[in-house]
């Protein structure tokens, strides 16, 4: 086997649809995923006129106006593309465009890699139950997080999250039942909010969780703020029927990285929060960068 037969069996492997374009924007490569994904084989498209209903995705990788590469031409960027299976259906994407170069610097053709748009639906997040008041924080949280994500990924700033965990939840629950697991939550959720800084966002993440949206610049600054929220989550004067419960959280923290996606970031940071919970609570685990931190 050659090295372009070696190139091609690569790119067939990857889950996600390849199209490379050359210079002139024709269609040279199309991967076993591109055909699963539209339903156009490699035979309908290489080397042929593009199909009507593949031109949103390769109009986007040809014209300046497409993905932004007009102003960026370097970087890899996300949007959504919304094509016209074989079969007539519609279906979005979310496509990626890298210019490709030879070793001289000229442009030789253009990179697109694209999966279904339904994956950003398949985000982490706690089990909201029967509370519309968690749901609709979850799904508002999922709009800040998806508008920040592809902000990010056009060259934005990055930004953090941190899962936060209430210890006491689940035994609380048990003992007092959910009217009394409810009170605390909406306590310790008004003391998380004190600590906030400007331009962050709070939310319920699940029935006992909470998700805290923050622009700390680095990983370090971003533990340092955790370390803030758990204290005010402590100091949290819970007393139900006269009893004072004491509070406590498990947090995870997580920032954005290159070349990953949002999903990652959420499945870090909730990797770190189990992870501060299996160390009996109260306690803080920043996520490694580049790398699950599940524990064992």
């Amino acid at each position: 086997m050659d090295r372009a037969e070696l190139f091609e069996a690569a790119l067939d492997s990857l889950p996600e649809g390849v199209a490379l374009l050359g210079e002139s924007c024709q269609v040279t490569f199309w991967n076993q995923a591109a055909h699963a994904i539209t339903g156009y084989t490699g035979l309908d498209v290489v080397g042929r006129d593009v199909p009507a209903a593949l031109t949103p995705l390769l109009d986007a990788g040809c014209c300046s106006g497409g993905l932004g590469i007009g102003a960026h031409p370097e970087a890899a960027r996300a949007a959504l593309v919304h094509l016209q299976h074989k079969l007539g259906h519609e279906v979005s994407t979310m496509a990626r465009i890298r210019v490709l170069r030879d070793g001289m610097g000229a442009r030789i053709g253009t990179a697109i890699v694209f999966h279904p748009a339904e994956c950003l639906d398949a985000l982490p997040q706690g089990e909201a139950g029967e509370n519309d008041d968690v749901q609709a924080s979850q799904d508002d949280l999922k709009d800040r997080l998806e508008s920040l994500f592809e902000d990010f990924d056009r060259g934005g700033r990055a930004f953090g999250v941190l899962w936060i965990a209430v210890d006491q939840a689940q035994e609380l629950h048990k003992t007092h039942g959910a009217g009394a697991c409810e009170a605390m939550l909406q306590k310790v959720e008004r003391a998380l909010a004190h600590g906030l800084r400007p331009a962050e966002h709070l939310g319920r993440w699940g029935e006992d969780e909470f998700l805290v949206v923050s622009h700390e610049r680095t990983p370090g600054l971003l533990a340092d703020h955790a370390q803030t929220l758990a204290g005010l989550a402590r100091t949290a004067d819970f007393r139900w029927w006269g009893d004072r419960v004491s509070l406590t959280v498990s947090i995870g923290a997580a920032q954005t990285e290159m070349n990953s996606t949002l999903g990652d970031l959420l499945e870090r940071a909730k990797a770190a929060m189990f992870s501060s919970y299996q160390a009996g609570g109260n306690h803080i685990t920043a996520a490694p960068e580049g790398h699950s931190c599940l524990p064992s």
